[in-house]
C-alpha cells in the first residue's frame, strides 16, 4: 500500500504499570483515521484480562479505573493482539507517547507470537508539540492533559480509559496540524 494512502493507527494502551517488561496491557483503544483528513474510518477498543495482576502498582490500576468486575468479560492477550493486528495492517502508529505505548505493543506481540503487520513508521504527538513550541509559547508541558487545556479539548475523564486516550490524542493531532 501507497505510504501517503495509510491510514493512521492512533492508539493509546492502558497497563498496570510503568515497565513494560514487569507490568501488562489491560486495555487497548485504537481510531484508524484517514492519514490526510484524519476522518475517523474505524474505532475499537478491548479490555485485556491481566495474567500477572499481583505485579501490578496501585496507581496504574486506579489511573486506568481497573476494576474486577468491569474486566469481567476482558479477552485474553493473544485474542486482543490478533484482532490489534489485524485491524492495523499497513497502518501508521500515532500515539502521545508512543514509547511507552510501543513498548507494551511490542512486547504483547512477542510474548502472544502474534505477528505484528503495523507500518514501521512512528508518529509521536509529543515530538510533533515540542516541534511547533515557537507557534505553542503559552504550552509549557506536552502532556495529553495539558494540550487538552491549551487547545480548550475537554480533557480526558478519570478514570482513563484506552478509548477516551486515542479519541483525545486524534482531537489534538487535528489542532497540531492546523497550526
Amino acid at each position: 500500500m501507497e505510504f501517503t494512502k495509510r491510514p493512521l493507527a492512533i492508539t493509546d494502551v492502558e497497563t498496570t504499570g510503568l515497565d513494560y517488561q514487569l507490568h501488562e496491557i489491560i486495555e487497548i483503544g485504537l481510531i484508524l483515521a484517514d492519514q490526510k483528513t484524519l476522518k475517523i474510518l474505524d474505532e475499537w477498543s478491548v479490555k485485556v484480562k491481566p495474567r500477572k495482576i499481583k505485579t501490578a502498582a496501585e496507581a496504574a490500576l486506579k489511573v486506568a479505573g481497573y476494576n474486577k468486575l468491569d474486566w469481567l468479560n476482558a479477552v485474553t492477550l493473544k485474542e486482543a493482539m490478533e484482532a490489534y493486528s489485524k485491524k492495523t495492517k499497513n497502518a501508521i502508529f500515532v500515539a502521545q507517547n508512543s514509547f511507552f505505548d510501543w513498548s507494551f505493543l511490542s512486547e504483547a506481540f512477542k510474548q502472544t507470537g502474534v505477528e505484528d503487520h503495523i507500518d514501521y513508521h512512528r508518529v509521536d504527538l509529543f515530538t510533533i508539540g515540542w516541534s511547533k513550541a515557537k507557534e505553542l509559547k503559552r504550552l509549557k508541558k506536552f502532556t495529553l492533559k495539558e494540550m487538552c487545556r491549551y487547545f480548550n479539548i475537554e480533557p480526558e475523564p478519570v478514570p482513563h480509559r484506552a478509548p477516551n486516550g486515542a479519541r483525545k490524542a486524534r482531537e489534538i493531532l487535528i489542532k497540531l496540524q492546523n497550526i
